[in-house]
């Protein structure tokens, strides 16, 4: 609190100098997967005591990558979702809207249309 409170008065002794806004992070993916990888046998028989350490990279980073392809894919379902759902909200709030619009000036033409009747019948009275 200490550190921010002496932050917070260098900040304010000049107000007129720009205030350095950090950017937003930007979000973690993965490396592209290789074009061509060459002489990986994989975990199977024959392979060298150094392959299997590359083919274990290689498949936790593939791995790695699926899963933020899927988590990419499941984020931006939600988020069509999310759009859906405010649409819809949007849509019944202004059919209310509409409705309650209509209600009001149904009052609104009634009590003017009393209001004539009332003048009319004041002026045949007389």
């Amino acid at each position: 609190a200490e550190e921010q409170r002496l932050r917070l008065e260098r900040l304010m002794r000049n107000p007129e100098k720009t205030v350095p806004i950090p950017e937003k992070l930007n979000e973690w993916a993965p490396r592209p997967p290789p074009e061509f990888v060459r002489d990986v046998m994989g975990s199977s028989a024959g392979a060298g005591s150094g392959e299997f350490h590359v083919y274990r990279h290689l498949r936790r980073r593939e791995y790695q990558r699926q899963d933020f392809m899927d988590a990419m894919a499941e984020k931006q379902r939600l988020d069509e979702e999310f759009q859906k759902k405010l649409e819809k909200n949007k849509m019944i709030a202004e059919e209310q809207t509409a409705k309650r619009r209509r209600k009001r000036q149904k009052l609104k033409e009634k009590k003017l249309q009393a209001k004539k009747n009332k003048l009319e019948q004041k002026k045949q009275g007389k």
